[in-house]
């Protein structure tokens, strides 16, 4: 497979609506997929052994956060995502397998378990309850 349908981005007009990262994805180092300005950073690191990073603590910083983004991660099973624009139509489905993440970054979406899953969501905090959310 090669890299770029190994990471997979959705737009609707100029809006990235997810990006998708397949398990497959396999490219040495760190290597980062969300846009700079997303509150939500998105990357993977592929380092040998015996490589390390200096510890370190990260310094407090006020961060703006507008709208909540989510990575969802599949440790197992199959998944159908259902990605909606701003205005809440139909973008596309895209099926996720075991070790797929994704980043949902603006629009709406929907999901539907294909086969027993185990997923693992991130997304900020603190939790806003139900008035984080409005179904369609």
């Amino acid at each position: 497979m090669k890299s770029s349908e190994q990471v997979e981005r959705v737009y609707s007009d100029q809006t990235l609506i997810a990006i998708i990262i397949r398990s497959e994805f396999n490219e040495s180092g760190v290597s980062f997929f969300s846009p700079f300005e997303f509150s939500q950073q998105l990357g993977i690191l592929i380092h040998p052994s015996g490589f390390e990073v200096k510890p370190h603590v990260h310094k407090k910083i006020s961060r703006d956060v507008q709208v909540t983004q989510e990575v969802l991660h599949l440790i197992r099973g199959k998944v159908e995502i259902v990605l909606y624009d701003e205005e809440q139509r139909l973008i596309r489905t895209c099926i996720l397998n075991s070790g797929d993440t994704i980043l949902l970054a603006f629009g709406g979406h929907g999901l539907r378990v294909l086969e027993p899953a185990k997923i693992v969501e991130i997304k900020q905090g603190p939790y806003a309850g139900m008035d984080d959310k409005e179904y369609f």
